[in-house]
């Protein structure tokens, strides 16, 4: 795990190009990649100092690699984080994290819409390790704090949520867990560190799909685990165990990706915007997902912890139909799962979760056959403005 070392500037875009600047001797311009598994000690002091230095950047590739720090250089940059941690992908990450921060007998509290995997982890895998989890509504900070006992340890969240767009006012459920001296985490895919940091509204622990926004390309998948030094060290050592590491490739293309994410999301905020007041007022559609809408139940705490509002929405159709059939009829939006990427994406929930949660899990989530989700790209907002319509005209 490494920290930041330096802001060279107050301005996002400098610092997507400069925060991770003097971490390494090669002077050339674009970063190299590091594909080497292992390295070559020059004495025994040496190896001596790398095999016991934490995370040395040049003993063995599943510590780390230089390509490694200067990516995560600059997202503990990002997340005004002390320092962040690299990993395979976001589930790496998040079950790393998890893990990592409690033992058998421990008690988790979680909202009840999450990501698909996080839903899994906390729902059914800790309870095989004698780990108990109380599932609340993210909407209302009093149930989080009902929902503590003496031996809870954890407290995650995902702000906004997926697929719902529900927000966790971050700032009042950080406070809550700090009284308790219980850890908070927040996955900050769906916003970014461009549009939102939870470290600085008292969030404990930050965790990325990287595969999404921050790689921005649909090229690559990746975890990043963001916070304090000491935390992150944890992590870093359940990490070990289970070999979540990132390959070099994979974390330059991380790298590259990074250097655009301020102009991607700004651009996917204003598109998302546009495509949502769109739906909001079309025929069609029965109920829009998307907390830039001043219509969205939770507006005014949007507005209040985020800058900006994402590039993913969901909407429902009227009339409870089964949005399966919308799919084929979108010329623009590839149907595909993820999110994020340069390119426009829908999803017809109900059938991706299917196979992954039960139909109470699904249920619990707003998961219903109506809804679609969908990840705008950087084309133009007319032209996927026009597409949507034709689709649901049609």
């Amino acid at each position: 795990m490494t920290g930041s070392t330096r802001r060279p500037a107050n301005d996002v875009h400098t610092r997507l190009v400069h925060a991770d600047s003097g971490l390494d001797a090669d002077t050339s311009v674009a970063p190299p990649v590091y594909p080497s598994v292992t390295y070559r000690a020059d004495s025994a002091e040496q190896f001596r100092d790398m095999a016991t230095q934490a995370r040395h950047p040049r003993f063995y590739a599943r510590y780390g690699s230089p390509t490694h720090a200067r990516v995560e250089a600059l997202l503990a940059d990002l997340e005004g984080a002390e320092a962040a941690l690299l990993l395979a992908s976001g589930m790496a990450a998040m079950a790393s994290t998890v893990l990592a921060l409690v033992r058998s007998g421990d008690h988790v509290v979680a909202q009840r819409s999450h990501y698909m995997g996080t839903t899994q982890l906390v729902g059914s895998v800790l309870e095989r390790f004698g780990v108990a989890a109380t599932l609340v509504d993210q909407t209302d900070p009093a149930a989080f704090a009902a929902a503590l006992q003496p031996h809870t340890k954890l407290l995650v969240v995902e702000s906004p949520s997926n697929p719902l767009l529900r927000l966790t006012d971050l700032a009042a459920v950080a406070r809550i867990a700090r009284e308790r001296g219980v850890t908070t985490v927040a996955d900050n895919t769906f916003a970014t560190p461009i549009n939102q940091n939870p470290i600085a509204l008292g969030i404990d622990v930050v965790v990325h799909s990287a595969t999404k926004f921050l790689g921005g390309h649909h090229d690559l998948l990746a975890g990043v685990v963001a916070g304090r030094r000491a935390t992150i060290e944890r992590i870093w050592d359940m990490s070990l165990v289970l070999g979540g590491n990132l390959g070099a490739f994979e974390a330059w293309l991380l790298l590259r990706g990074l250097r655009t994410l301020a102009l991607r999301v700004e651009r996917q905020n204003a598109t998302a915007l546009a495509v949502a007041r769109f739906l909001a007022t079309h025929r069609a559609v029965a109920a829009i997902h998307y907390p830039g809408l001043a219509s969205h139940p939770q507006h005014a705490l949007a507005q209040a912890q985020m800058r900006g509002y994402g590039g993913v929405l969901s909407f429902a159709l009227r009339g409870g139909g089964d949005a399966a059939a919308l799919m084929p009829r979108l010329k623009l939006f590839a149907q595909a799962v993820s999110l994020g990427g340069i390119e426009a994406l829908a999803m017809h929930a109900a059938t991706t979760w299917a196979g992954t949660l039960t139909e109470a899990q699904m249920r619990a989530s707003g998961v219903d056959p109506a809804l679609v989700r969908i990840s705008v790209g950087l084309e133009e907002a007319g032209d996927l403005i026009a597409d949507l319509d034709q689709a649901l005209s049609g």
